[in-house]
């Protein structure tokens, strides 16, 4: 009897986290779609100039790229579930397409807390960046702290080079600790493509 409401108890987490990460994710707001458009590349240009002051190699990384995506995203963990979502562009540089995406997060683990974040993705293949742009899943385990507001506070910021992609995660404002396994899907934003 006990095992059966640990696995209702569970499920009801797994969806919970689901639903929270997907419904932060669409793309939502106010504005047209082409304002909405222009919102998500301003930000990229953003995204882009914060990483080159904060991670002065990643301007390297810009010039040997096919492709970049930008992302802004926000997270929030209780206890033992997380959601997060946000949206973003990628962009081929041979042929300056660019792709509106929406990402969103789920998982499980210990930690409390909430962060805004960006992610930078450098693809150093067109194979690579096509891939991402079909199918964008990415799995992987996160452990972090941050105390960060305006330009006070500090996070753990990173990159983590796998393959052909290139990734830097930079914390805008946020208070979390947090030690998660979660699954991560990006996927095209059928709205505003």
């Amino acid at each position: 009897m006990k095992h059966s409401g640990l696995k209702k108890f569970i499920n009801l987490i797994i969806l919970s986290t689901l639903c929270l990460g997907l419904i932060g994710c669409a793309s939502t707001g106010k504005g047209t779609n082409s304002e909405k458009r222009e919102a998500i590349r301003n930000s990229s240009t953003e995204i882009l100039k914060t990483l080159e002051e904060s991670h002065p190699g990643s301007k390297d990384d810009m010039k040997k790229c096919v492709g970049y995506a930008t992302f802004t995203n926000a997270n929030i963990n209780l206890i033992f579930f997380a959601a997060g979502g946000g949206s973003g562009m990628a962009k081929d540089k041979s042929t300056g397409e660019i792709t509106y995406m929406n990402i969103g997060e789920g998982g499980i683990g210990l930690g409390l807390g909430a962060k805004d974040y960006n992610i930078t993705m450098f693809f150093m293949t067109k194979d690579a960046l096509d891939k991402f742009i079909s199918s964008g899943w990415a799995l992987g385990a996160n452990a972090d702290a941050t105390a960060q507001a305006s330009e006070k506070g500090g996070a753990l910021d990173g990159e983590v080079y796998t393959g052909d992609v290139k990734v830097y995660t930079t914390t805008n404002t946020g208070l979390a600790l947090q030690a998660t396994v979660k699954g991560t899907k990006f996927w095209v934003d059928k709205h505003l493509n």
